[in-house]
């Protein structure tokens, strides 16, 4: 404070001096850990691993505010004599290093998550264990975050004797409005200890195909609080987690991603069978979205003026399962139409007073 004193003999002048150089030093160290950084990012690009790239981006914006903190701490010890002054600044500087330390490790958790999760595999058609992992590191991941973000920022809290003194006041008279807020916060509670049982029982996992409200899709998030499913038409459905223990639900890929797709005709009774067998194998044969697990033809139902056949066969997942089945579909409508015409149900309209009814329907 000395040669503050002496540079600056009029006292109304030190206080925007002191500014002034705390902000021009405090700009020229930003210049200077900036130009660090750009060439530390360029010897990482160079390099195969990616763990020196997280590191960059790891202490890119926690050091600007280290050196703002830093700095904050150093030039409060000009101002001990308005003790007023040095005290709050010392008290942000802490709080401003406590935060930093704070978001360095919340990054160091994301990135050392995301590291795990880069190592699985979840494109492969088996990957069942990968999602079961992926599943439980994503709720681990969110709730780990949450938990450290509320840990730094009670400690910062806890550096303000105003803010300690009213939180010891407002937990001994909470009374009934603590209560009041015990019930409000009762379905978010139970939201987050839903999203927790999912995370380790898992009835569902990322990637997994279900089918929830009469709508067939995936699952593209499960968050700690509700999950999303990408719907096969590009829309998302965001369902509440508990949800899934709640209501019934079809997942398609609880333990393999292996289903069986069926396609049901209405024909008449004279069709033979045979030959739609025949057609059926070439045709599957033929498309590399059957798994050469199953293909059959059944008659499944018997009515007064026609049967139903069921066909069915099998993929290795659903989305290759449908795209299977469409054509199927059609190739065996064209069969039926071109070597046995007329052979789809017709019902007799004039035998049962019907009008109007077409003359073929599928399911």
């Amino acid at each position: 404070m000395d040669f503050i004193d002496h540079l600056i003999p009029n006292s109304s002048l030190r206080y925007p001096f002191i500014a002034l150089l705390f902000i021009a030093l405090f700009i020229i160290l930003v210049l200077v850990f900036n130009f660090i950084i750009r060439k530390w990012r360029i010897r990482t690009q160079k390099s195969k691993s990616h763990i020196d790239d997280f590191i960059v981006r790891l202490f890119r914006v926690p050091g600007i505010w280290i050196i703002f903190a830093i700095l904050l701490n150093i030039f409060s010890t000009l101002l001990q004599e308005d003790a007023r002054t040095f005290e709050v600044l010392q008290k942000i500087s802490r709080i401003l290093l406590i935060l930093t330390l704070g978001w360095i490790i919340v990054q160091i958790i994301r990135g050392t998550f995301h590291y795990w999760q880069n190592k699985l595999d979840i494109n492969n058609p088996n990957n069942l264990e990968a999602r079961k992992r992926l599943t439980q590191m994503s709720m681990i991941e969110r709730i780990t975050i949450i938990l450290t973000a509320f840990i730094f920022f009670s400690i910062a809290l806890m550096t303000i004797d105003s803010v300690r003194q009213l939180g010891v006041s407002l937990l001994a008279s909470a009374g009934v409005a603590g209560i009041i807020i015990g019930f409000a916060a009762q379905r978010s509670f139970g939201q987050i200890f839903s999203g927790i049982q999912i995370a380790f029982t898992q009835p569902v996992r990322l990637d997994d195909v279900v089918v929830i409200e009469g709508e067939w899709g995936r699952i593209e998030e499960i968050n700690i609080t509700y999950a999303v499913v990408k719907i096969w038409d590009e829309r998302r459905l965001i369902i509440p987690i508990d949800y899934f223990l709640n209501n019934p639900i079809q997942n398609w890929t609880r333990t393999t991603s292996d289903i069986l797709g069926t396609v049901f005709l209405y024909v008449s009774y004279d069709l033979p069978l045979e030959p739609l067998r025949e057609e059926l194998a070439r045709i599957v044969e033929d498309d590399p979205n059957w798994d050469g697990r199953v293909h059959n033809i059944q008659v499944t139902e018997s009515k007064q003026w026609y049967k139903e056949i069921r066909v069915l066969v099998s993929s290795n997942n659903s989305s290759s399962n449908w795209d299977l089945r469409v054509a199927v579909r059609e190739k065996l409508i064209d069969f039926i139409n071109r070597y046995y015409p007329g052979s789809f149900a017709k019902i007799n309209s004039a035998a049962t007073g019907e009008k109007g009814t077409p003359a073929v329907t599928d399911e």
